[in-house]
């Protein structure tokens, strides 16, 4: 198996790694308890982004997707989530095309046997290699999201600095360290069973409120999973400030600065007001393209990606 290819399929550990930070993170963040309590509903720029991250520090995906959205919208694509034309917000997230398989690859009968087993003969002691991979795939990511149509200038900026401090704490992250993979793959795989969503298919018919429910306790459980490879997200939360930069009728600027695996990142969150509610504009843009988009099963690759679980 080539490095490319053994990055690809990295321990589930690293690859959750990624799909957490970023789903976080991403979505603005600022964990001020004080100043969240006083508004937390949207009535302000910061107040939305106070609002979005308590859902998320909550492991409340529900919340989150509910306050992320208007209420149309979020009709919408919750139908357009039932119809299997969507998995907002996972499907704004980076590998969300993998989300599906990996819980199914998590929950499959003796998958604890199996993903031990598969670590053991890839991964363990292969230190230098996990590294390679780390930066291999870093830099893949951000040529990715530098060249790609589907982000604004200011998200561009943002993600680039996440992958990157993503990408620094997978080359100093003890990946490879077969005690603690011991302890963390049995973790991962009774939580996605617990989802009860490790069948082909089952985001869809479960739809979008049940899914976010079920999710919930297996984010819970990532941030646990995480933390002894020094990726402490919520440690990220608590310590991130948001401020207003700049407000023009209803559109505004919000700055946030944070740290992650111990790299400062600078960013800039976009928002606008809609119905006398702020929200993050980069997921209306996503949410308003996945309530209109065809079915992924409509198209070979789409099938594949939705039913297919992760190789060992």
């Amino acid at each position: 198996m080539t490095l490319i290819r053994r990055s690809v399929f990295a321990p589930a550990h690293y690859t959750a790694a990624i799909v957490l930070a970023a789903a976080i993170i991403a979505s603005g963040c600022n964990r001020n308890p004080e100043r969240a309590s006083v508004a937390s509903t949207g009535d302000t720029p910061v107040a939305a982004v106070n609002q979005l991250v308590k859902d998320l520090r909550d492991n409340d995906l529900v919340a989150y997707a509910e306050h992320a959205l208007p209420p149309k919208l979020h009709q919408e694509v919750a139908m357009a989530w039932s119809e299997g034309r969507t998995t907002w917000p996972l499907s704004g997230l980076p590998l969300s095309e993998q989300l599906p398989g990996f819980i199914t690859t998590l929950a499959e009968p003796e998958a604890e046997k199996t993903l031990l087993a598969a670590f053991r003969r890839q991964f363990s002691g292969a230190d230098r290699e996990l590294r390679t991979a780390a930066s291999t795939l870093g830099l893949f990511a951000a040529q990715y999201v530098q060249r790609s149509s589907s982000y604004s200038d200011v998200e561009r900026e943002h993600y680039v600095q996440l992958i990157v401090a993503l990408s620094n704490w997978g080359k100093n992250a003890p990946l490879a360290d077969p005690s603690l993979a011991k302890v963390a793959v049995p973790q991962l795989v009774a939580a996605a069973r617990l989802t009860g969503l490790g069948q082909p298919g089952a985001l869809r018919q479960a739809g979008m409120q049940r899914s976010l429910t079920r999710l919930g306790p297996f984010l819970s459980r990532l941030k646990v999973v995480l933390d002894p490879y020094g990726l402490d997200i919520d440690a990220t939360l608590d310590g991130a400030q948001a401020r207003l930069i700049e407000q023009t009728g209803d559109t505004a600027k919000v700055r946030l600065d944070y740290t992650l695996a111990g790299e400062a990142v600078d960013a800039q969150i976009l928002l606008e007001r809609r119905d006398g509610r702020w929200y993050l504009s980069n997921l209306l843009r996503h949410a308003e393209a996945q309530a209109v988009a065809p079915s992924p099963a409509a198209t070979p690759a789409g099938r594949e990606a939705l039913s297919k679980p992760l190789p060992h």
